[in-house]
């Protein structure tokens, strides 16, 4: 049995389309559909069984939960940025995660899982030390304590554990995150609209939708998951970019591109999000590349391309 957390959601369905397209579909969901839209990610999946999370997560602190287990990708979490229930968040995404790990170290399974960019907060070096790693919302905490408490068991640890630490994610399979989709998604759904895109004004210095993300592709994220099952010996937390930070403009411009129409405008930058908001990240790849991981990962106009091209397929 293969056990994706979060599974319904972005990261998680497309991972296992992915390994559908292996020839894998022992696969158990576990995941919250509260949000019953979300059947759509896994409507056209091959799955073995669904588990609500909150019914998995008793059988693994019961130890009721007798399935042979191959590998975890753990994906779930509250992933709302602007979410500041701190209880509420460090529950679903610290307190979670530990009684899953500790499960998978148990029973020595491989256990992959979703870490995040937002623990770098406004640093400028994003490599994976302690030293460069400060959060600015609740959201990029919870991600952090979990981090630390990897890396204390990690030296000790009998099977393999890898954090995936997400820049922005974007593709595919994300309708259901609603403010928290990716700004590709956002300017496509504004272009089906009307003939404007908007970005937000300046910040921190920098003009006009020139603010700078390491913006990657959701298909390039799962083929690192993918990896990192098949090569065991990869162990740690690793960030998962492209390498290099592109403008929101440029997003902007290559979804006007593929459109063949539109015109971006820019609105004043939020109040509430000054002093919450990254204006810029880039993945530094050496952990990654050292550990042996070679392939390439798309731009952000080939990302765009093939976001565009698979939404509008005939």
């Amino acid at each position: 049995m293969i056990i994706v957390t979060g599974g319904a959601g972005f990261i998680g369905s497309r991972l296992i389309k992915a390994l559908n397209a292996e020839g894998h579909d022992n696969i158990l969901v576990v995941d919250d559909l509260s949000d019953g839209k979300k059947f759509k990610n896994l409507s056209a999946l091959r799955i073995q069984d669904y588990e609500d999370k909150d019914v998995f997560l008793k059988k693994i602190i019961d130890k009721s939960y007798s399935k042979e287990t191959e590998v975890i990708f753990h994906q779930g979490a509250c992933s709302e940025t602007t979410e500041w229930d701190g209880r509420y968040m460090m529950e679903n995404n610290y307190t979670y995660s530990k009684e899953v790990l500790t499960y998978a170290l148990d029973h020595q399974i491989p256990f992959i899982y979703a870490s995040s960019a937002a623990v770098y907060g406004n640093g400028q070096n994003f490599q994976e030390e302690v030293a460069y790693e400060s959060p600015i919302n609740v959201y990029g905490y919870s991600k952090y304590l979990f981090d630390q408490w990897v890396r204390g068991l990690l030296p000790s640890a009998k099977s393999q554990i890898a954090g995936c630490r997400y820049f922005n994610v974007y593709g595919p399979f994300e309708d259901h995150k609603g403010s928290m989709a990716s700004v590709a998604f956002h300017l496509q759904q504004q272009l089906q609209q009307g003939d404007t895109v908007r970005l937000f004004s300046g910040s921190d210095g920098y003009a006009n939708g020139e603010q700078r993300r390491d913006f990657v592709y959701v298909d390039d994220v799962v083929a690192v998951n993918l990896w990192l099952w098949e090569n065991s010996t990869a162990r740690g937390i690793f960030n998962i970019g492209t390498g290099r930070a592109q403008t929101f403009n440029d997003v902007a411009r290559a979804v006007i591109h593929e459109a063949g129409r539109g015109e971006i405008e820019y609105i004043p930058f939020p109040e509430h999000l000054i002093g919450h908001y990254q204006s810029f990240t880039e993945a530094n790849l050496s952990s990654l590349r050292n550990a042996g991981y070679d392939k390439s990962f798309k731009t952000v106009e080939e990302g765009v391309a093939a976001y565009w091209r698979e939404n509008n397929a005939p």
